[in-house]
């Protein structure tokens, strides 16, 4: 079962969003029209209904190690897709974003 958000415009112009969980394509339609009706917002018969499955990765870390962290060991470095990416970082850290402890 995923996550999903189902959306549409309506005839105004107006967008509704509501995240559901499927298995298919068509239960996640079936499961937001249900909802969408109970809020009496139902999409009409020639509505476009978007559907957008979640699959995000989500990271944690605090501001301190994120900013401060100028000198970062091998594993974090390895992660990095470019060396642009470590280096345009670096600047930012040299240039004054850091956290005051």
């Amino acid at each position: 079962m995923r996550s999903c958000i189902v959306s549409y415009l309506d005839t105004e112009g107006i967008r509704h969003s509501v995240e559901v969980h499927a298995d298919s394509l068509y239960e996640a339609v079936v499961l937001a029209v249900h909802t969408f009706r109970q809020h009496d917002c139902d999409p009409c018969e020639i509505s476009k209904l978007e559907v957008e499955i979640r699959t995000s990765v989500t990271h944690e870390i605090t501001l301190k190690k994120g900013v401060n962290g100028s000198t970062v060991g091998p594993g974090v470095r390895k992660r990095l897709q470019r060396r642009s990416d470590f280096e345009r970082c670096s600047e930012l850290v040299k240039d004054g974003l850091s956290v005051q402890n």
